[in-house]
């Protein structure tokens, strides 16, 4: 079975805002998304979580940056 990213001309009409907004924000729709997008509703929930794991609390920028790189490195993710 072949998994194939998702470009925004075969998107469901559901998640074709979230494609937008991503690229207004940085101009493209990274490759992770373009592969979650073949699950709407899992990318929905990861972006909600994404969300609040980004937004403003006890822990700044920075540390939430070096938990995401500590935590890649250790799984050994390339990505």
């Amino acid at each position: 079975m072949t998994i194939l990213p998702v470009e925004k001309e075969k998107l469901p009409e559901s998640i074709r805002p979230i494609y937008q907004n991503m690229e207004q924000k940085t101009g493209k729709v990274l490759n992770f998304f373009k592969f979650m997008a073949n699950k709407p509703d899992a990318m929905r929930a990861f972006l909600d979580f994404y969300k609040a794991v980004w937004a403003p609390g006890a822990l700044s920028p920075k540390i939430k940056e070096l938990a995401y790189l500590a935590t890649s490195v250790s799984n050994y993710c390339e990505y």
